[in-house]
């Protein structure tokens, strides 16, 4: 059993009086304080004694205290300058621990290197609800060590990274989100588990990438930043058909229409009646 010795309200509130610290809604704090959550994260992330974790919005280091606990190294990105005092007292208590100060979208990968002492092998975080999807799509693309996300997110975020084919919550993140990995696993968290509890409900979902020769790019020599401006053009007008969406987009529709017969795929379709596979072969037929 991993336990954090901050997730409980008393602890949480016993530390941010004694830095002086406010939650800020701005950067979406809201910090963890049930152990059963923590405990639910630990599982879902199965880390290794030599797995390197990368962890984005620690806050006073909640979740971060149980990762220490059972990952060979951790490092953690914040943006709030206050709680800078707390994550070096972390720091100096735990040799296998460093953080960086910044923008988790803007800090380079080699600081990540640096401060990991090599690439991350997991993201495993409870997100700015703000950003989390942008960074969790953005992570993927720019740390491709990356085998796995464990993330909390907004409710409404886990239902669009676990979307099936046709729903609504179905769109152009899901599909270019599916060319990296897909979804392994997924629990519900209620707002009482926050301090001070948010209004919303969250989710934590596990994101596997795609080993050598699966998922939607299988076979295919083009990479996912070559599929992207495709998705992209078929959702940008969602009522629309993709013919239309793409057209409208600055693709000529001569050009699309000879794909469209190429990748056998019907004109009329809207882009939410395409798996990812099927936006891979549009992305091919159109060169």
């Amino acid at each position: 059993m991993t336990i954090s010795p901050l997730a409980s309200p008393t602890a949480t509130r016993a530390l941010l009086e004694t830095y002086g610290l406010a939650t800020k809604h701005r950067l979406g704090q809201n910090f963890l304080i049930d152990n059963h959550v923590i405990e639910r994260i630990m599982a879902l992330a199965a880390l290794a004694p030599e797995d390197r974790v990368l962890e984005v919005g620690p806050g006073i280091g909640t979740l971060t205290l149980a990762l220490l606990q059972e990952a060979g190294r951790v490092a953690s990105i914040e943006m709030d300058a206050t709680l800078e005092p707390v994550l070096r007292a972390h720091e100096l208590a735990h040799d296998t621990f460093s953080f960086i100060m910044g923008d988790a979208l803007k800090v380079e990968p080699a600081r990540v290197a640096d401060a990991l002492g090599d690439e991350p092998d997991m993201l495993v975080a409870n997100l700015p609800y703000n950003v989390a999807a942008t960074i969790i799509l953005d992570f993927f693309q720019r740390y491709p060590s990356l085998r796995a996300a464990v993330v909390m997110v907004q409710k409404e975020v886990a239902d669009r990274i676990a979307a099936v084919l046709g729903t609504k919550a179905y769109g152009g993140y899901t599909a270019k989100l599916a060319l990296y990995g897909k979804v392994t696993g997924r629990f519900e968290v209620p707002p009482r588990c926050f301090q001070p509890a948010p209004h919303v409900d969250s989710a934590v979902v596990r994101i596997d990438r795609h080993a050598a020769g699966e998922g939607p790019l299988a076979g295919s020599a083009l990479a996912p930043a070559d599929v992207a401006p495709v998705i992209d053009a078929a959702f940008a007008q969602r009522r629309k058909t993709i013919r239309n969406s793409m057209g409208a987009s600055g693709f000529d529709k001569a050009t699309l229409d000879a794909a469209f017969a190429a990748a056998g795929i019907a004109p009329t379709a809207r882009g939410e009646a395409l798996a990812p596979a099927d936006f891979v072969r549009l992305a091919e037929a159109l060169g």
